[in-house]
């Protein structure tokens, strides 16, 4: 997935390896599964069908995105976070629009305001 290839620098200095960064996402996804689970997580989806993740605190994302968080789920997420995802789309009253989320729309404050850096 492309956020396994943002490589972060470690504290010693050198650079992540990709298989350091997977690992690093692959724990992030569980955590915010977990935080769903507990209901210290709130999935929030926006006016044009981005996604966030409110509650997550910026150590714990470790510079992974709303939308990666999200696609991880999707492809290999929990039923219970999974259906976390449905029932914020129901609420909502619209689906998750794969190609806006593609595109970059997400938040930075737990789907309070929603943007892109692009265009």
């Amino acid at each position: 997935m492309p956020c396994d290839t943002r490589l972060r620098t470690l504290a010693s200095g050198m650079r992540q390896s990709i298989s350091q960064r997977a690992a690093e996402v692959r724990a992030v996804q569980q955590k915010v599964e977990a935080a769903i689970a507990a209901k210290r997580v709130k999935v929030k989806v926006g006016p044009q069908g981005a996604i966030a993740f409110d509650g997550i605190t910026d150590d714990e994302r470790a510079g992974i995105s709303d939308a990666c968080i999200y696609r991880r789920i999707m492809v290999t997420g929990s039923a219970l976070a999974r259906a976390a995802v449905a029932q914020a789309e129901r609420l909502a009253g619209r689906s998750i629009d794969r190609a806006v989320v593609g595109h970059g729309a997400h938040s930075h404050d737990g789907g309070r305001t929603w943007h892109s850096h692009k265009g």
